[in-house]
């Protein structure tokens, strides 16, 4: 009987799942990108999949920048040439479209009828790099800035110049290069059109590691100098301190002129494993247990995490008061919260101040409500998703 519960409870939960991610969508390969160079690590196409709006959202835009880290030299380059982070040639033809993506009211509320894009992420360096040059040796295309542009070319081309809103959004380092294109993207559109941008786990902060190295920022600067990232960096930023720096969102943000939605996660998941503690800060893995599930964090690791998220706070704070900047930042364990049914919108969702993360995106979006809220400290909140992650979750940076 207890089997058939659990097989029972299995099979609600995947009726469920297939229920909010019941839209398959195809790859579109935008083919004349090659000709202008405007291509993935490994010389293929950059993608997208594209869910035509309707009704009232039919001249409504939401792109969605995929998320996946970045390669920092060109030994971990070419490992990532050879997956779907760095060739169009290794991703799905149909993509799974849910929660911010979802074309189901009852899911997605004030987006399911927009046009909803997702673009795929193969260049490893947020859409940012751009070398001309191509070692015969590795065939490594650093082009992420021409692909970001040929792609909007032709979501342009095919409908979105007419567009009365558009959102840019994207989820961890398409979080991040959401932020860093924000205004970039503005500027493609008419000046008629409504514009806001939505950082999801993107807000990437410098600061050092548990033993003390800014290893983050040290990082950066090769993401930086190997994608020649430097000229399609904010020139606010970079007329005022080095390109790496400009990598951060604390340094950009403040001078982003188009409306911007910051939503994250004070203790973000991949933050505490990959800037607070990573491998190389941690060679006896005393992190490790933590980093699974915070449920498992000593108390001393939980003071170094409280520690974490003031720094957090006040680099967010520090961009200072902004009547169109929405906030969204609540302390849970996670990391993108946009992407998945459960965190955007579901019966359980997290809330703060009684208010989804779709309600709060939602109304600001629409000028209904300005949503500006900053969560109380772990583990105030019951309504968190803490994630738990397995040993053979995808490994650090």
């Amino acid at each position: 009987m207890f089997k058939f519960k659990q097989w029972l409870i299995l099979l609600v939960c995947s009726l469920v799942i297939m229920n909010t991610e019941g839209l398959f969508v195809n790859i579109t390969y935008v083919r004349n990108a090659v000709a202008k160079g405007a291509v993935c690590l490994d010389g293929s196409p950059p993608a997208y999949h594209l869910d035509r709006g309707s009704g009232t959202g039919i001249n409504s835009w939401l792109i969605q920048l995929e998320g996946g880290g970045w390669c920092n030299n060109v030994t971990n380059c070419v490992s990532r040439m050879h997956t779907r982070l760095g060739s169009s040639k290794k991703m799905v033809e149909n993509l799974a479209f849910s929660a911010i993506l979802s074309n189901k009211k009852q899911y997605n509320p004030d987006f399911y009828n927009w046009n909803r894009v997702k673009v795929r992420y193969c260049d490893g360096s947020s859409f940012t790099g751009d070398v001309q040059a191509v070692n015969p040796a590795t065939n490594l295309h650093f082009r992420g800035a021409r692909v970001w542009l040929a792609v909007m070319q032709e979501l342009l081309a095919k409908g979105m110049l007419n567009a009365e809103n558009a959102v840019l959004s994207g989820c961890s380092a398409g979080g991040l290069a959401s932020l860093m294109h924000c205004d970039s993207f503005r500027a493609l559109l008419p000046m008629g059109t409504k514009v806001k941008c939505l950082s999801d786990a993107g807000f990437f902060l410098n600061t050092r590691d548990v033993s003390g190295v800014q290893y983050i920022k040290s990082y950066f600067e090769d993401v930086v100098t190997l994608h020649g990232s430097a000229k399609n960096l904010p020139r606010s930023c970079t007329s005022r301190l080095t390109p790496a720096m400009c990598f951060f969102p604390q340094y950009v943000a403040r001078q982003i002129r188009t409306p911007l939605f910051i939503l994250n996660a004070a203790y973000d998941s991949w933050q505490i494993k990959n800037i607070l503690a990573p491998r190389a800060a941690d060679p006896y893995g005393k992190w490790q247990s933590c980093q699974l599930d915070i449920k498992n964090c000593h108390p001393s690791q939980i003071k170094v995490m409280q520690d974490f998220r003031l720094e957090f706070l006040s680099a967010v704070i520090g961009l200072g008061r902004s009547s169109s900047r929405g906030m969204f930042i609540d302390s849970c364990y996670t990391h993108c919260q946009t992407e998945t049914q459960t965190s955007w919108f579901w019966q359980d969702s997290p809330i703060l101040n009684r208010t989804t993360i779709a309600k709060a995106v939602g109304d600001w979006v629409y000028d209904r409500t300005l949503f500006q809220k900053i969560d109380c400290p772990y583990p105030c909140n019951p309504t968190c998703h803490h994630r738990v992650f397995t040993p053979l979750d995808a490994p650090p940076i």
